[in-house]
Formats: structure tokens, sequence, C-alpha cells
């Protein structure tokens, strides 16, 4: 696999890795466009998706899979680490995040938020202290190369759809969605209020023997008629 080094290698990189998929035309959102296009001369246009499972696909993959989606994590790593707020003028509305990669604009759209938090591991300092203790969440398939620190306390569980936030850089949207599967690892570690009338919400959550009582600072990121979920990468 080639490894992606330089701004230009890399472009060269992905634009072989998506070739397949160049002149299809999007269908799956209201934006009209036709992979690797050029307005303007020079430069190139691609489309992307991430799933609530913290997959990364060109967004006009018909059948969107593990199988089908990247999994090379230098890419992956070279795209999520270059993904900011889209305020380019085009598609922003449609793909409200965008990754640049010299000329070409890689323009994307989610199913809940572009950072998903998949995995916790182990942080060298941690490993020093407290054996076996994780301390960092790792997203989008980067493993370590994509990492937070863990922050027990600011976990936020979304009262109307139960999925399970953490904060990401700002730049990334400041919250990331943690994966289904991680957080029903994390829930057993989640105190609930005993008091009858409270809201069910978690007040607590105890881990490696601490007791975190929950800040819930990322409820600002949700309005307060949100449905459920924050999709397409809405910063409340």
């Amino acid at each position: 696999m080639l490894l992606l080094r330089t701004a230009p290698l890399s472009c060269r990189a992905l634009a072989a890795l998506r070739c397949l998929s160049c002149a299809h035309t999007a269908s799956r959102t209201a934006a009209t466009y036709i992979q690797g296009q050029s307005p303007e001369p020079r430069i190139r246009e691609y489309f992307y998706y991430v799933d609530h499972q913290g997959q990364l696909f060109l967004d006009d993959t018909k059948m969107k899979s593990f199988v089908t989606c990247f999994k090379d994590k230098d890419f992956l790593v070279f795209f999520f680490t270059r993904l900011r707020s889209n305020q380019s003028g085009r598609y922003e509305e449609d793909f409200p995040f965008l990754s640049l990669c010299g000329r070409e604009r890689n323009f994307l759209r989610c199913d809940d938020r572009p950072v998903v938090f998949t995995h916790l591991l182990q942080s060298p300092a941690a490993s020093q202290r407290i054996p076996g203790d994780p301390q960092l969440l790792s997203y989008c398939g980067g493993a370590e190369k994509l990492t937070v620190p863990f922050r027990p306390e600011a976990l936020y569980m979304h009262p109307v759809s139960g999925r399970l936030y953490h904060p990401c850089r700002e730049r990334s949207g400041g919250v990331g969605l943690v994966r289904s599967a991680l957080a029903m690892e994390l829930s057993s570690f989640f105190v609930h209020a005993a008091e009858p009338g409270q809201s069910g919400q978690p007040t607590h959550f105890v881990w490696t023997g601490k007791t975190h009582t929950l800040t819930n600072e990322l409820s600002r990121f949700f309005l307060p008629a949100e449905g459920g979920d924050g999709r397409q990468g809405e910063l409340g």
C-alpha cells in the first residue's frame, strides 16, 4: 500500500482509490455533483460520507458496507486530520465539512457526526501508571493515530435517541458520536439517579474506581427540539 507522505503524493494515491467512481453522478443528496468535477482550472472536487459506525465512503457508493469503505489507515489519518467546517461557499448545506488536499476539495456529509469514536486505547503515559487502563478514544479507523484524551465526565447520553457522545476537536465539530458497540461496553458504568421524577438521564460515570459527575457540557451542541441526533453535523 502506498504511504501518504506528502500532500501531492496523497492526492495521487487518493485519486487511484476512487477512480472507479469518478464518473458517477450524485443521487443520495439534494446536491448535484460529479465525482472529480473541476469547477475552476486545476481544482478537483470529491464527495464523501461517514456512517454512524465511523466508516468513510465515496458519497455515491451504492452499497455502503465494510467491504466498500476506505480502510487504509494512512489515508484516513490524512483525511480526518484536515477535516474542518465547510466555509468554502460550495455545498455548505449538503456537505457541512471539508478536507483539503492540495488543489482537491473533499466534501463530507455524515449520518450523525463526522467524528465517530470506535475504540478505547491504552495511552503510553497511562501504561506506566495503571496497566490496562484505557485513556484514549480512537476514531474513524485511524487507530492510535486518530485519538483524543478520554474524558469520562464529558460523556453525554442524548435524552431522545439514547446515543452517546464525547468531545472532539473544535474544528471537527466539537462533539463526536460513540459507536454503538463501544457505547454498549460503556453503558454498565453509568449511574442513574434513584429519586422519583428524575429525567432518567445518567448522572455519574464510574471509571477505574473513581466516580465522575457528568457535566452534560455537550448538550449545547443539540437543539432543544432535536429529534434524537445531530445529523449532517449540525453545530447546535
